[in-house]
């Protein structure tokens, strides 16, 4: 613990009386400044203890006033005075100050040098920090043995909290929460949920703190609370939080930031063996989609302990030429995938690929299982990814499903949308599933010679062409449409025959011509 003023003046040897502020005499020492000069506030940082013999504090009342205004409002902590040389007593003016902004005033002595009080108090902050050091070394030593002994995760966050004389918690990559010690804080650190989410967004490391009664924690304990994201490479891989009755000391800081390289070091550490079960698990996926069923089927039982049974659907999800810079989110939502199905035992396949539409990760999960659903939550988080997703199917025909999620993500990516079925992709209009340079490429050269006669001859040839084949081919509700006689749509039509070079008695010519006519409208 740093000196405090009570600490200080419970010293004999200094023979300090206390003529004001008694009852702030608990307040940190940090430094002892000694200055003559009427205003010394530009030189200080708070948190000292000033000494001066008030040569230049003048007699007046406003003027002691207003100095003392001057060091609370510095944050200076105490101000001594030394008697016997400019002042044989201290001024009543000055202790009334004092009593009235609560700064603890010291009446020093002749006989006691400042310097004196300069080296009790650098004495007893070598001693603070000595401590300091001795006590985060011996807390590094003891963290490191339970990081390296069986659960170490969990016995890192109980020795932290049973350290800080609070409580801590550890959350996923996902913000689920998955250890807290003591069991009591279960409730206080599922209340962190909104603040650890906003973590989880920000780059890693990262750090949150909330003092006394923070916003969402509804609790008649008013800690003080610190989040921290744990991750080497800008991915947080999960989130420590700790819970203290006051705001942590120095000491305690370092204690949390051993704890927080250790958890750090033991999540990358997982993730590299974690990265060596991806791979594993990608393969396996790769031999479903080629139908090598029943060898996926043995090598899984050994490795994962058994493969997706039930109906499954594939999930492949890309970003857009556009969104390049999104990609890393592809890796994220593979994690969240893999936490959500790690957190209710549910098998999943998970593989990432670069192919000639830029990069892909595939999920192959139960149907409206819990990795599924993760799935569909966290691609509307990230701008830019979008995800195509099969209709149910078995097992034996993820191969057909894989096609199935490819065609749907393809339409996604067209429409900018978040995520799309293979349900809806036979569900609506055909526009949405071709390529939109192609269509709007298409249009312009077949109606070119239509929308050039429409700029220097009369007659509008493209709107006649619209109503005619919105009726289909009904002359007189066509006309009607237009407001104009059926023989001058009729010639209309047959000025369009004589520019295209093509019979509107031809099916496929009016459709052809109904669908440039609509590109242009989407």
């Amino acid at each position: 613990m740093p000196p405090t003023l009570a600490s200080v003046v419970r010293n004999t040897s200094l023979h300090l009386t206390v003529l004001a502020g008694a009852d702030h005499l608990e307040r940190p020492v940090r430094w002892v400044h000694t200055s003559e000069l009427d205003d010394p506030t530009p030189f200080l940082e708070g948190g000292e203890l000033l000494l001066t013999t008030g040569i230049k504090l003048g007699r007046t009342a406003a003027r002691l006033q207003a100095y003392v205004h001057r060091l609370a409002d510095a944050g200076v902590v105490g101000l001594g005075i030394g008697v016997g040389l400019s002042h044989t007593e201290v001024p009543q003016a000055l202790v009334d100050a004092a009593a009235q902004r609560g700064l603890p005033l010291l009446r020093v002595p002749e006989p006691t040098p400042f310097i004196a009080i300069s080296k009790v108090v650098s004495a007893a902050l070598a001693a603070e920090q000595y401590e300091a050091v001795t006590t985060s070394f011996e807390a590094q030593e003891e963290l490191t043995r339970a990081a390296l002994g069986k659960d170490g995760t969990t016995a890192v966050v109980r020795r932290l909290a049973a350290r800080l004389g609070g409580w801590a918690a550890l959350y996923d990559g996902s913000g689920a929460l998955s250890v807290v010690a003591p069991d009591w804080a279960a409730r206080r650190a599922g209340r962190l949920a909104a603040e650890v989410d906003r973590l989880r967004r920000r780059p890693a490391p990262s750090s949150a703190a909330l003092q006394g009664r923070a916003p969402g924690i509804d609790t008649a304990d008013e800690d003080y609370v610190v989040v921290q994201s744990l991750g080497a490479d800008r991915r947080a891989r999960g989130f420590l939080a700790v819970g203290t009755e006051d705001r942590i000391t120095p000491t305690e800081r370092y204690v949390l930031n051993a704890a927080v390289a250790l958890l750090t070091l033991t999540l990358e550490r997982s993730r590299e063996l974690r990265q060596a079960e991806e791979r594993m698990g990608a393969a396996l996926l790769r031999m479903v989609l080629a139908g090598e069923v029943a060898t996926a089927r043995q090598v899984a039982v050994g490795l994962f302990g058994g493969m997706p049974e039930g109906t499954i659907r594939v999930l492949v999800a890309g970003v857009g030429a556009a969104n390049a810079d999104s990609a890393e989110s592809l890796g994220e939502l593979g994690d969240r995938a893999e936490q959500a199905g790690a957190r209710v035992g549910e098998k999943l396949l998970v593989a990432r690929e670069d192919g000639a539409h830029g990069p892909r990760l595939m999920v192959l999960a139960l149907d409206n299982g819990a990795v599924h659903r993760a799935c569909l939550g966290a691609v509307e988080e990230h701008e830019g990814l979008s995800l195509g997703v099969s209709a149910p199917a078995a097992l034996e025909e993820a191969g057909t499903a894989h096609a199935q999620a490819e065609r749907a993500l393809a339409v996604a990516l067209r429409g900018g949308r978040r995520s799309v079925d293979h349900e809806e992709v036979g569900a609506g209009s055909l526009l949405p599933l071709l390529g939109e340079d192609a269509v709007t490429a298409f249009a312009e050269g077949l109606l070119r010679p239509l929308r050039d006669h429409d700029r220097t001859a009369r007659g509008d040839l493209v709107a006649s062409l619209r109503a005619w084949l919105s009726r289909h081919g009904q002359w007189d509700a066509a006309a009607a449409d237009l407001g104009v006689h059926r023989h001058t749509l009729r010639y209309r039509m047959r000025r369009v025959e004589e520019l295209l070079g093509r019979s509107l008695d031809d099916t496929d010519v009016r459709m052809e011509l109904w669908l440039a006519l609509r590109s242009g409208e989407e």
